[in-house]
């Protein structure tokens, strides 16, 4: 059981090490500087014609090409909100080039599939070089049910299956923390690392508490809180968007009223994170064929 864990040792001078301890150590492995910024991206969704299919993935390879090469780690989501996707492993297996660095590729695994696609897909992850998968429940409003309740339990059925892949788990600060605090300090967590629902600068107090509630009683599992970046404010969007997460539509609306660019709104949702006690952050909801340049606009106003 992995309630606890910190990363391990290099393999040699300027080397991380590789499976399970790859993302761990990036986090906080010795000659790390600055702080860590990871994204999510979302695969092409699988109701796409051909020819917007191709240019997706082109993009997508582009993103991830460009983001690996920086240092970065790249989380690619998995059919969470019950709208089909495509099956991301085949497509990077088939698509990726040749030199991008796979250890730094962490796709969601939700529990709406069968024992056995998730037990395929662990052991397909593992053979194609990845570090790690990140294991949630999935929502279960929609779309197919879950193969088991909770998440540990699938992530205890793929570690005993593949022992030297890291498993990730997920907390909301938006729920109960005591309820989410003793999620992440039961025994049973079975997760190397925890990321966490997005969050923004107008609602950051709860993530400080939860990360707060855990160290207290010693969880020292890295975690990364999640940041959504939001192009605009318009109204149609903020309220669909609040259908699958915490929209704080108010404050996004005052200061994109008040003129401010999308990437400082963002920015300030970064710097709330990191300034909450978590080991680092991954941003979403970047666009595929702009996503580089964008964070990189991002982080010049987080830093500057």
């Amino acid at each position: 059981m992995t309630r606890h864990r910190a990363g391990g040792a290099a393999n040699g001078p300027g080397v991380g090490p590789v499976g399970r301890d790859a993302l761990v150590h990036a986090l906080r492995g010795p000659g790390r500087t600055g702080p860590f910024v990871s994204v999510e991206l979302r695969p092409p969704l699988a109701d796409l014609d051909a020819t917007d299919g191709i240019d997706a993935w082109i993009d997508l390879n582009h993103a991830i090409r460009r983001f690996t090469g920086d240092g970065r780690f790249v989380f690619l989501t998995d059919d969470a909100v019950g709208v089909s996707e495509e099956e991301t492993l085949g497509h990077l297996d088939a698509n990726l080039d040749p030199g991008i660095d796979r250890s730094r590729l962490v796709p969601f695994l939700t529990c709406k599939h069968s024992i056995d696609y998730c037990r395929l897909y662990a052991e397909r992850a593992h053979t194609m070089g990845l570090a790690a998968l990140t294991v949630v429940g999935g929502d279960p409003r929609g779309g197919p049910p879950r193969c088991v309740p909770h998440a540990w339990q699938l992530r205890r059925r793929l570690r005993e299956r593949v022992p030297s892949l890291g498993l990730g788990g997920w907390a909301n600060p938006f729920r109960d923390v005591e309820e989410q605090a003793g999620f992440l300090l039961d025994p049973n967590l079975e997760a190397d690392y925890v990321l966490t629902q997005v969050v923004s600068h107008h609602d950051a107090g709860r993530l400080v508490e939860l990360v707060n509630r855990v160290r207290d009683e010693g969880f020292t599992a890295p975690i990364l809180a999640g940041v959504f970046h939001y192009r605009s404010a318009n109204p149609r969007t903020l309220a669909r968007l609040a259908d699958f997460l915490p929209v704080p539509a108010a404050g996004l609306t005052a200061e994109f009223g008040g003129g401010l660019p999308a990437e400082e709104v963002t920015a300030r949702s970064v710097r709330a994170a990191l300034a909450s006690g978590v080991d680092g952050v991954y941003v979403s909801n970047l666009r595929l064929r702009d996503a580089p340049r964008v964070l990189g606009r991002i982080l010049e106003r987080v830093e500057g």
